[in-house]
């Protein structure tokens, strides 16, 4: 399980980073999408801070999440951020729902493979 843990970490991270990063640097073309997936998009881009916040998170907890510190936080603050991007292909574009399902399992993964760190927020 160790081994797994560590790719999954690093390539979970790496994705988080890059496509973190995408939303400030444009290196990767959004593919097009179906016209209520592009209004929805385009209704959290002109909201003018949302798709930053996303963005930041997504790197810094990327970040995190590489050199193993504080990764525990990170994963539960990404948590919403990946189950949110996995909801809106599964409703408004499920032909892109291939990289939010990979990214939500490895979400889930790690958070599984470090349950002991969150058994202190499951006690009542």
């Amino acid at each position: 399980m160790n081994k797994a843990q560590l790719i999954i970490r690093i390539l979970f991270g790496l994705i988080l980073v890059i496509f973190g990063s995408n939303k400030f640097l444009h290196f990767m073309p959004m593919p097009p999408m179906p016209e209520a997936a592009g209004a929805f998009m385009g209704a959290l881009v002109d909201s003018g801070y949302l798709m930053t916040l996303v963005a930041l998170v997504e790197i810094v907890a990327g970040v995190s999440i590489l050199i193993n510190k504080y990764k525990t936080l990170a994963l539960v603050i990404l948590l919403p951020v990946i189950l949110n991007a996995f909801l809106f292909h599964l409703f408004l574009n499920l032909s892109g729902i291939a990289g939010s399902a990979v990214a939500l399992m490895m979400n889930l993964f790690l958070m599984y493979a470090n349950k002991e760190s969150y058994r202190s927020l499951l006690k009542s």
